[in-house]
């Protein structure tokens, strides 16, 4: 009777992670669904959420390892206001610097996947983001009060927050192109 029990339980696993495979997994799926939110509620972003959307900042990948960046957590919206007009109470920005260019080095980019990552880890917890490049003029220029370490540049702003479900956004976003219009195959 085990033995038929854990025939079974083998079984179902291995049909579980080969539909798995086929039908995408949590990070594809988290990926797939993901959108840029405009409307945040004044709901807080925890601490534990924020300190694991970090981590995950962290251990983004960077050339040759070299983590370029530096993350400058604001909570306070009279500041995050400076940057972003429309934040809520709540919300969270995480401005993302990088060292400033050596040899070779590609800190703007590596700034990039630091961001995506957490872009991806706050819609993983079930987190609205947005990830913004227009205000880093601002921000360089004010790089006291928005903490920017000296021998780095602000490279993107990541806004995070609980979102409005009551908003259709998804219905109302900008189309993706389509696959043709992005992809070239040479065989």
């Amino acid at each position: 009777m085990r033995t038929k029990f854990l025939f079974l339980a083998i079984a179902i696993l291995a049909v579980t992670a080969v539909m798995a495979q086929e039908q995408g997994n949590c990070v594809t799926n988290v990926i797939l669904s993901g959108y840029s939110e405009r409307a945040f509620t004044d709901e807080a972003v925890t601490d534990r959420q924020l300190e694991l959307i970090l981590q995950c900042g962290i251990k983004a990948p960077s050339a040759r390892n070299l983590q370029p960046w530096k993350f400058t957590v604001i909570r306070d919206e009279a500041t995050m206001k400076e940057a972003i007009n429309n934040v809520v109470a709540g919300n969270v920005l995480i401005i993302v610097s990088g060292k400033v260019a050596e040899n070779g080095s590609t800190p703007d980019f590596d700034c990039g996947l630091a961001t995506e990552s957490m872009f991806v880890a706050a819609h993983s917890l079930g987190l609205g983001a947005r990830i913004y490049g227009m205000p880093i003029g601002k921000i360089n220029a004010q790089r006291d009060l928005f903490l920017i370490p000296e021998g780095y540049k602000a490279v993107t702003v990541l806004r995070i927050g609980n979102t409005d479900k009551s908003v259709d956004a998804t219905t109302a976003a900008t189309p993706r192109k389509s696959a043709e219009e992005i992809i070239n195959y040479k065989k």
